[in-house]
């Protein structure tokens, strides 16, 4: 009877790492390749097809099920131990498309010997007197059960307590202790226990050493991504946050992708927050959309009008930083600690269902639209909520990715912004580090640029160069044509049809 339990315990404990595997793959892959929907959907895809692959390859195996199972956790906690350190090891020294290979061989071996080892766990229970509906019945329902405990515990415990790398090895060097456990327990039915047992303290010594060391040489390998050296680096609950520095430049990298440079930032900043500030007709209250790092947030109190300023940030660790790095602290000059300054720590689209305040001023400084969670920030139903927020003779500003590099994007989040009533324009400029970037100008009311009157004090906007921004050249009209020949019909993004993610990469990889 204790063999049952041993195994039917060791069922859900390997289902609680297979599934915490699964959603570190997914993790992993949206982290580093950007579409969060799309890797969770292929990590999902991959290793179910590899698992009913592993279980029809274990009818194959008549003897010695005992030493299968333990050989095939052995093999899972190599694989999956090491497999987001060599992840960050392929995106480092290949490129994206080799290590995206990687990615989805590494999914499928896991999903092939998870799927091989339920099967045998069944028929050796079977094999202990154990009814064939009864045994199945069991080892699925603590399959399914450490499912739920590993999807969870993932979410709330370990990633954000380890980050992946040390999620990966810890939960490895489970595999190989249950294998090892059942090495001990049923070493007469192992074939040459003893190098079983070796190799199972053997694998358990590699786990821990990548547990222990492996963050700091994955740090190695990411630095070789980054032109300068890396002085700040976290996996935070959200994002995976960089900043490097070389003389005169630091710079902030949100998953990869850059946020801003010291060199230039100010030219992005200005154009963000003066334009709306000189045209709204009144500037007591603000509310700053993302702009975690407090650079907005500077911009904004150079006018002396304002009262309040409440910054809603996703990620409290981005605004921790921006308040305590020195470095950070010296590009936004400790504007996160003024007074009038409020910092909220939530999910935007939710904080405007839920929020009744009215502001004369909103500016979006969000990331880019690269996955589901982001997109919905670009979407018809949340400029909705952005324009229910405002004020009457109030403006909107919002960044909109480039003109030049993505102008379809750039001009459907133009009109998913005019779709729900607004009045829109749209300006854009030379940010040397970012290239040309755009942003949309929203109001209530018709917008009229003869009252655009920016300050002279500023490092790089004036009342003359602020009114230039408004003019696009014809190879950034709204009227894009397609390969053949025909006029792209501009969309609307939506909660329903995101479009936007779909224009966004396809953007960027042709660029």
């Amino acid at each position: 009877m204790n063999a049952q339990r041993y195994l039917y315990l060791s069922s859900g404990i390997v289902s609680i790492c297979g599934i915490v595997f699964q959603v570190l793959y997914g993790a992993a892959g949206s982290y580093l390749f950007g579409d969060s929907v799309l890797y969770y959907c292929i990590t999902i895809g991959l290793f179910l097809m590899a698992m009913g692959i592993g279980a029809a390859v274990s009818e194959r195996l008549k003897n010695r099920l005992v030493t299968r199972f333990v050989q095939a956790e052995f093999l899972i906690a190599i694989i999956g131990g090491f497999s987001v350190f060599g992840l960050f090891f392929f995106s480092s020294f290949f490129d994206q498309g080799t290590a995206q290979v990687y990615l989805y061989i590494v999914i499928s071996l896991t999903g092939f010997l998870t799927g091989l080892e339920l099967p045998i766990l069944i028929r050796r229970v079977q094999d202990i007197r154990a009814d064939i509906s009864k045994s199945t019945a069991r080892v699925l329902f603590f399959d399914y059960a450490g499912s739920l405990i590993g999807s969870i515990g993932f979410a709330l415990l370990l990633r954000p307590a380890l980050g992946l790398i040390k999620t990966a090895f810890l939960v490895a060097a489970i595999n190989a202790v249950i294998a090892l456990f059942l090495t001990f327990y049923f070493r007469k039915e192992i074939h040459r226990p003893a190098l079983h047992k070796l190799s199972g303290v053997l694998i358990l010594l590699l786990l821990g050493w990548g547990f222990l060391f492996g963050e700091k040489y994955a740090a190695a390998f990411e630095q070789r991504v980054y032109a300068d050296p890396v002085i700040y680096a976290e996996d935070t609950q959200y994002q995976r946050i960089i900043l490097t520095k070389e003389p005169n430049d630091v710079r902030l990298y949100l998953n990869g992708q850059l946020q801003f440079s010291e060199s230039d930032e100010y030219r992005y900043h200005e154009a963000l927050v003066h334009i709306p500030m000189a045209l709204a007709e009144q500037k007591r209250n603000v509310l700053i959309l993302g702009g975690g790092d407090g650079l907005a947030v500077r911009e904004v109190l150079k006018h002396e009008q304002v009262e309040d300023i409440t910054l809603v940030d996703l990620d409290p660790e981005m605004t921790d930083l921006a308040n305590t790095h020195h470095e950070l602290l010296r590009l936004n000059e400790g504007a996160l600690k003024d007074d009038r300054v409020k910092v909220v720590h939530a999910d935007a689209f939710q904080y405007l269902q839920e929020n009744e305040e009215f502001y004369d001023v909103i500016i979006g400084d969000l990331p880019d639209p690269n996955n589901e969670g982001l997109n919905k920030l670009y979407t018809t139903q949340f400029y909705s909520l952005v324009r229910n927020h405002l004020a009457p003779g109030g403006k909107i500003s919002m960044q909109s990715t480039s003109p030049v590099f993505a102008p379809k994007v750039f001009w459907t989040i133009h009109e998913t912004m005019k779709e729900t009533g607004l009045y829109t324009d749209s300006y854009h400029l030379d940010v040397p580090s970012f290239g040309n970037w755009g942003f949309t100008l929203a109001s209530r009311e018709k917008i009229n640029l003869d009252n655009l009157e920016v300050s002279d004090n500023l490092s790089f906007l004036n009342e003359e160069t602020a009114r230039a921004l408004f003019a696009f050249g014809n190879d950034t009209d709204a009227l894009i044509e397609e390969e053949n020949g025909e006029t792209f019909d501009i969309p609307v993004n939506t909660l329903n049809r995101p479009v936007l993610i779909q224009l966004y990469q396809k953007a960027w990889q042709d660029y």
